[in-house]
């Protein structure tokens, strides 16, 4: 049973949501403002947070930073916003995915699923080793110079795929398609934003990437 927990100060909506995802047989716990998030996150160690932007004492995206610290647990954001910018920056802050009020509830439970399967590990044992790099894919977690790297989950995804596919040049099209899935709504721009963080986190010179290369024309590829 996957644990799930909720972070909404809108009682009716937690107890809508904690009884139906609980009727999908999800474990399911509730906060109702940011640090008491982060002390539930903590405590209880859940499969999946998801997670309002507009929340008493620490906001979602503070929330989301403060996750993305030592955590890869899968994020979905809920906003009631429909600027793009708002959106662009839950990503930035580590969300994998959001869904925007009112939605309905099966697209939030195929939304769950698809976040949920993601971060399985595959059922046998596969590491990848490229110079400094190491990334194991049954763990889910990756390495450089033998010490570990905070990655979010399409972080990791995507990283795992190019490394997995050195020298091949995918388009933002492919990568959007094979990591977020044919059915998601996000733009292009969305792979741009994921590639950034991780330069930040694997190149020594991020403005002079080494190993997340840009193809000109066509997008992005991996070189050990």
């Amino acid at each position: 049973m996957s644990k799930i927990l909720i972070v909404e100060d809108d009682t009716t909506l937690v107890e809508l949501l904690k009884y139906n995802l609980s009727h999908q047989a999800y474990e399911v716990v509730t906060a109702t403002d940011g640090v008491q998030a982060l002390e539930l996150a903590k405590r209880e160690k859940p499969d999946l947070v998801i997670l309002d932007l507009m929340l008493p004492k620490l906001d979602g995206y503070d929330v989301c930073r403060f996750l993305r610290r030592d955590s890869s647990v899968p994020i979905l954001m809920l906003t009631a916003r429909t600027e793009e910018m708002d959106k662009v920056m839950g990503l930035e802050v580590g969300a994998d995915d959001y869904i925007t009020k009112p939605f309905g509830l099966n697209e939030l439970f195929a939304r769950i699923r698809a976040l949920l399967r993601r971060a399985q590990p595959p059922p046998s044992i596969k590491l990848i080793k490229t110079g400094k790099l190491e990334i194991d894919l049954a763990r889910r977690q990756a390495s450089l110079d033998a010490k570990l790297i905070s990655l979010a989950l399409k972080e990791f995804e995507l990283l795992a795929l190019l490394a997995a596919n050195e020298g091949v040049a995918f388009s933002r099209s492919q990568l959007l398609e094979k990591i977020w899935g044919y059915e998601y709504e996000g733009d292009t721009r969305t792979v741009d934003v994921h590639i950034r963080w991780l330069r930040q986190k694997i190149e020594e010179d991020p403005e002079r990437p080494c190993h997340l290369v840009t193809v000109r024309g066509v997008g992005y590829k991996f070189v050990a």
